[in-house]
């Protein structure tokens, strides 16, 4: 079972005893150090819980809203300061800091969008059509395109890949550490 498994397990447990029949809390303990020991990246554990344990987060009333809200909020940030670092905008005049602030906005609500559900809406994921052929919209990849391009296209890509690489490199720490533990992952 790979780390995400046992995280989101544990999530859902509803008996957290940790004794030699259940190993739910081992998960959470993990994932917790996971985020505490890396400066800076304290994104790890919430990118799973939202992503995988909160449910479908494209329907108004469900729940994990809080934990949405509260990832797009840091997520923001993560990405104006990644936008600045990298130049995305060359601050001129007072209107560039303005043009700034809403790009970077936009790229963050996009691509956190994006990796949350970058599911092909024809095929549902699958990149196989109804009729049992490939999808044509998504190629038979899976993945849905992004509705804007260009410039801001490549930035929203670029901080998918962040996320992506967040979340890998956070369950690779803590399955190290589970597995240090002597827990099975």
């Amino acid at each position: 079972m790979s780390f995400a498994d046992n995280y989101l397990h544990a999530l859902m447990s509803s008996n957290l005893r940790d004794d030699e029949q259940h190993h739910s809390t081992e998960a959470l303990v993990a994932a917790a150090l996971a985020d505490v020991h890396v400066a800076g990246d304290a994104l790890g554990a919430l990118l799973s819980r939202v992503k995988f344990a909160d449910g479908s987060v494209s329907k108004l009333f469900e729940g994990g809203t809080a934990n949405l809200a509260q990832l797009l909020r840091i997520w923001m940030v993560a990405v104006a300061q990644k936008g600045t670092e990298r130049k995305w905008v060359k601050i001129k005049a007072e209107w560039d800091i303005n043009t700034a602030a809403s790009l970077y906005r936009r790229v963050a609500e996009r691509s956190l969008a994006y990796w949350l559900n970058s599911n092909c809406v024809d095929c549902g994921g699958t990149g196989v059509a109804k009729n049992r052929c490939t999808c044509k919209p998504c190629a038979g990849t899976g993945r849905a395109a992004l509705p804007i391009g260009g410039f801001e296209r490549e930035r929203t890509l670029d901080m998918v890949a962040e996320l992506e690489n967040l979340i890998i490199s956070h369950n690779g720490r803590a399955a190290g550490r589970m597995r240090r533990s002597g827990a099975n992952v």
